[in-house]
């Protein structure tokens, strides 16, 4: 792990400009989809306000979720944080490895085979190849594709993509992930498969930004949450009390209790453990020596 992971934002924008926005129908239309507000910059150039004066401090072992209507600016937050987008004003410095599970498609080529393709997919995650081979038939395991992964990328599915993306991302050990859950395309089954190894590849993870519409899932992986609404960020703080905001109370209660039942889980882990470990030092026969043992027999 890097010394020092961190992402540090001070009133970062970003902004989209629209060069032919004549008609209040085309600027509408682009609003709906990016979610920000319209205005105009020093060139006097139609923009689209697509994040508007985000700060966030994260270090090491900081684990924050993302919540929001579509077209918010969750995703658009992502890919500032990935280097996808610079911000137009402002600043955005990321230190650390970043692994970005929104855009699957990166990296990968729809001509060669599903083997090729997560060799090539590491290697733009930053893992070398020899690594990724080393991992490739864990990786070919858990998609469960067999054959197909000698095939071409072409003649597969965008759910059979999805699994070969997903086999390679929660392969690694990030020090910055960045996860949109919005990835699916993939059955429900293997979604239950895909969760648990996403679980494991967060808390493998240095620094964690989740944007998710599930609440269970973000009370199981994040510690604190943040709301943006209209590129903007509306409250920062503790899951429960932000989801309360957003959703209101019923949601926040379901969130409240996710947490105590994981708590009660962790602390029946450990009171079990303890269990095991206080049986096996009664189970452990004291050790004698011979001349006890030969003293005992008399």
């Amino acid at each position: 792990m890097t010394e020092h992971v961190s992402i540090e934002t001070r009133d970062a924008c970003v902004d989209f400009p629209i060069f032919d926005a004549k008609s209040r129908s085309l600027k509408k239309a682009f609003l709906g989809k990016a979610g920000g507000s319209i205005g105009r910059n020093n060139s006097d150039v139609v923009v689209v306000e697509a994040l508007r004066d985000i700060n966030l401090s994260l270090k090491e072992g900081d684990r924050i979720g993302l919540v929001g209507h579509n077209g918010a600016g969750k995703s658009t937050l992502l890919r500032l944080l990935s280097g996808i987008y610079e911000p137009t004003r402002g600043s955005a410095s990321i230190r650390g490895r970043v692994a970005p599970v929104f855009d699957l498609g990166v990296g990968m080529d729809p001509e060669i085979s599903g083997y090729e393709n997560i060799i090539i997919r590491g290697l733009f995650l930053g893992q070398t190849r020899k690594q990724m081979l080393a991992k490739m038939d864990e990786i070919a395991e858990f998609t469960e594709l067999g054959e197909y992964l000698s095939m071409p990328l072409r003649t597969y599915s965008t759910g059979m993509r999805v699994r070969v993306a997903m086999g390679v991302v929660t392969s690694i050990d990030p020090e910055i992930l960045l996860l949109d859950e919005g990835i699916g395309a993939v059955d429900a089954e293997f979604m239950k498969k895909a969760r648990v190894r996403l679980q494991a590849l967060v808390e493998r993870s240095g620094i964690l930004v989740f944007a998710s519409h599930s609440n269970e899932f973000l009370a199981q992986l994040c510690d604190t949450a943040m709301w943006i609404d209209h590129g903007r960020i509306r409250q920062q703080g503790g899951i429960e009390d932000v989801v309360r905001a957003y959703e209101g109370d019923d949601a926040a209660d379901h969130v409240r209790h996710v947490i105590y039942e994981l708590d009660r889980e962790k602390s029946g882990l450990t009171a079990s453990a303890e269990r095991d470990a206080r049986s096996d030092r009664s189970n452990e026969r004291p050790v004698r020596t011979a001349a006890e043992a030969e003293a005992e027999s008399a």
